[in-house]
């Protein structure tokens, strides 16, 4: 009899905790109990949905026959509305070095991709959004974690990240506003990311798919410090415009000419996956020409929750919570006892509480220091009943930890 089929050895090397761990929420589930899911940052999950304006104009295109394959690179007027609202922040660009991609993530395996061959490096942040270390395994190439320091606002540690440079470093990752601890970056940090960058003859992938989800206003794209660096720039409508499931996200390639070889690269590869889904591209113009009120009463509604947060994870003993400065995360961590992981919190509490978070170290944090993500999209009654759940079991576990 034959055997099994083996499996590519690339999906061994593959992980993607976000997701990962919901099948241990569907065993709770199946054992009967409620399960509140704070892992995935999706506002429709909790009753967001995109402004009406942008419907309109995704179901007009539908409807006016809009339903073939577009160019790879995008429809000229989403990319025209792109490039124009980078420019009128301060990032001049033209719409050729725009790409209309399949959410975020599509751009950031287009530009990884484009830049890194096997064996080489990228630096990314710890904790880092899961999706980067995902895509450097599937083309066996390396991260190299960066620390980000909780004691000083989750900002970067400027010099640990000059010592990890080395000749087969390609690029930076940059995740500023940063998912997943709410961080956003000052201009002292930014620029000095910028400089480091450009002494080594590095690309900066900026991952800015919450630059409008500061509390205190929208956070300018880091492009706007220096036009000449080479920077790519990555958002979407899923988060600030509240449309997750319409993959629709744009990678903006900066004007110095020492991109223009992997923007040709990336372009060709686009070319290979014909195009993003068609008629929501007809919402980009929509989006970045159009009324954005909503996104001030979402920058509210998530201050409010932010503050919730961060007030009722700290009044638990043996835990504490970094207040976030923008999306809609915390990164609060838990001291453990000896032994024991994040994973192992994070596990008990679900099966304790059915309360489902991420743990640290699938974000790349040490398991040991008891780190997790939480969404906090949720009313804020349901976080306030949410946090006291997790008040009380964590000081059950910590008492019965030995």
């Amino acid at each position: 009899m034959l055997g099994p089929i083996p499996v590519a050895k690339r999906v061994g090397r593959f992980s993607y905790a976000i997701r990962n761990i919901v099948s241990e929420a569907r065993a709770v589930e199946a054992l009967g109990m409620r399960v509140r899911y704070l892992n995935i940052g999706d506002p429709v999950a909790f009753g967001y949905q995109p402004p009406p304006h942008l419907i309109e104009a995704a179901e007009r295109a539908m409807r006016d026959g809009q339903n073939g394959y577009l160019p790879s690179a995008g429809i000229l007027e989403a990319r025209e509305a792109v490039a124009a609202d980078y420019t009128a922040r301060g990032v001049s660009v033209s719409p050729d070095r725009v790409l209309i991609t399949t959410g975020t993530g599509e751009g950031i395996e287009l530009a990884i991709n484009s830049l890194v061959d096997d064996g080489d490096e990228v630096l990314v942040p710890t904790p880092t959004y899961p999706l980067y270390t995902a895509v450097l395994a599937k083309i066996d190439a390396r991260p190299i974690y960066y620390r980000t320091d909780p004691a000083n606002d989750w900002l970067p540690d400027l010099a640990h990240l000059r010592s990890l440079i080395t000749s087969r470093t390609k690029a930076i990752v940059v995740i500023d506003p940063n998912n997943p601890t709410g961080a956003v970056y000052p201009a002292s940090v930014r620029r000095a990311l910028i400089d480091l960058a450009e002494e080594f003859g590095l690309t900066i992938l900026a991952d800015e798919v919450y630059g409008d989800l500061g509390f205190e206003g929208p956070v300018p794209p880091l492009g706007t410090l220096d036009p000449n660096a080479a920077i790519i720039s990555f958002s979407s409508l899923s988060k600030a415009f509240l449309a997750p499931g319409w993959r629709t996200g744009w990678m903006v390639v900066g004007q110095t000419p020492r991109l223009n070889g992997v923007l040709a690269a990336a372009q060709k590869l686009a070319d290979g996956r014909l195009c993003s889904p068609g008629p929501m591209q007809y919402a980009v113009t929509a989006a970045l020409t159009g009324d954005r009120s909503h996104q001030v009463a979402f920058r509210k509604d998530l201050a409010e929750r932010a503050r919730i947060t961060t007030e009722s994870l700290n009044a638990i003993p043996g835990m504490r919570c970094i207040a976030p400065k923008a999306a809609f995360y915390a990164m609060p961590m838990v001291t453990l006892p000896p032994g024991r992981t994040d994973e192992d919190y994070v596990l008990a509490l679900l099966r304790a509480t059915g309360i489902l978070c991420v743990y640290g170290s699938g974000f790349g944090m040490p398991a040991s220091m008891g780190s997790f993500r939480v969404v906090f999209l949720a009313d804020p009654s349901e976080l306030a009943t949410i946090y006291a759940d997790i008040g009380a079991f964590t000081r059950d576990y910590l008492a019965h930890a030995g």
